[in-house]
């Protein structure tokens, strides 16, 4: 499953979002490190359901009359300060947590109401793009740091004959998610020596940085723009060459609270929501001044942000796997059961490993179910393919 982490400074909103998104209970306060030990938890992406091609709904518990929702995993843990990659705050804790993320969701205070450590101040006081510039520098340094510390054993294995220089920083650096050919990557934009007792801490630190950049992508999340001073989110997106999402992470909690308690019909991701239920004339205020600024945003963001981290920065396509090509179903008659998140490029092969290691292992053919054709094993899926893989392992 694709992982999502959470970073930003304390107090930025990170907790809120995280509870927007998992509707798990966590603790949310307006003080520094509210956060203590990791949130781990299953959100949701959305995207569109083929079902909305066939004249019923699949009937899906992960689909809303052909919003389809695909799960993945989003990882709060506890805020950054000035200084973590040293040791600073509880850095060291969640830069180690962030080794195991595919992709970061930077949330920013656009409102400017927090200071560099998190505390509380007037609004408009302090600029959130310091906000979105340290953040990655101190995932950047802490990674250069890693590299420093086991440089040494690079040195050493320089000394054979068969020395490879990808295959040992891929070794190096396979705990922070990145593979031989991330590092083959990154090797080819930059200038180098050929040996490595010769590199500088420049030279590792610039490897660092760019392994970081491609297996750490970021995007940034505006957040309490509801309470931002005018053009702050354009400001921010002017100064950084990220993408920003507008949000408000307390908004889109209210939101899926008062679903829950059929007061507004909403579904995570709408543009904007009806009042269904009694409210009080403070509580339509509210909903009404939520509503303008969702208008103004296109949502409240939080969904937008994590369909932008995974479709976007990620690049994933949505398959869904069935077993019978003509009705779209599994083994039991369930319509478009399955949906997996797969690099674009994929193939029917890539497809079917994973489902499951042994499906793919035996993998014989597969059939576009759309199309109602055999399909070769090195076709691209697009969004939204639902795919018969026939294999010799079964279904």
């Amino acid at each position: 499953m694709i992982t999502v982490a959470l970073a930003g400074k304390p107090n930025a909103g990170k907790s809120t979002f995280y509870t927007a998104a998992t509707e798990a209970d966590v603790d949310v306060a307006n003080y520094p490190f509210t956060t203590i030990d990791a949130n781990r938890g299953v959100t949701h992406v959305r995207t569109r359901c083929p079902c909305l091609d066939r004249e019923e709904r699949c009937g899906s518990e992960h689909c809303r009359e052909g919003k389809r929702y695909v799960p993945i995993e989003l990882l709060d843990v506890a805020g950054l300060v000035p200084g973590a990659h040293e040791g600073k705050g509880l850095g060291n804790q969640f830069l180690d947590e962030l080794t195991n993320a595919d992709v970061v969701v930077n949330v920013v205070d656009a409102s400017g109401a927090t200071n560099a450590e998190g505390e509380p101040v007037e609004v408009g006081s302090h600029d959130p793009l310091d906000d979105v510039d340290f953040v990655e520098e101190e995932m950047d340094l802490w990674l250069a740091g890693i590299v420093d510390r086991n440089w040494e054993s690079v040195e050493r294995k320089s000394r054979s004959p068969d020395f490879d220089l990808e295959a040992a920083l891929s070794e190096m650096l396979t705990g922070f998610g990145a593979t031989e050919a991330d590092v083959a990557r990154v090797l080819r934009g930059l200038e180098y020596p050929d040996d490595p007792k010769a590199w500088t801490d420049d030279d590792r630190e610039a490897l660092a940085r760019a392994v970081r950049r491609r297996t750490k992508p970021i995007v940034v999340v505006a957040n309490k723009v509801d309470a931002a001073p005018d053009g702050a989110v354009d400001r921010i997106r002017e100064g950084t060459d990220k993408p920003v999402i507008a949000a408000t992470a307390d908004g889109e909690l209210a939101l899926r609270r008062a679903a829950e308690a059929g007061v507004v019909d909403y579904d995570p991701g709408d543009e904007s929501f009806e009042i269904v239920g009694d409210v009080s004339d403070d509580q339509r205020a509210g909903l009404n001044a939520l509503r303008e600024s969702m208008a103004d945003h296109d949502g409240t963001g939080v969904q937008t942000a994590l369909s932008a981290a995974v479709y976007d920065l990620l690049d994933r396509i949505t398959a869904y796997p069935v077993q019978d090509a003509g009705k779209w179903t599994d083994g039991t008659g369930n319509v478009l059961p399955d949906a997996f998140l797969l690099p674009a490029g994929s193939t029917p092969p890539d497809l079917a490993y994973a489902v499951h290691s042994d499906i793919g292992e035996g993998y014989l053919h597969a059939v576009d179910a759309r199309a109602s054709r055999r399909i070769g094993e090195d076709h691209e899926l697009t969004e939204g393919d639902v795919i018969k893989i026939v294999s010799t392992a079964g279904p």
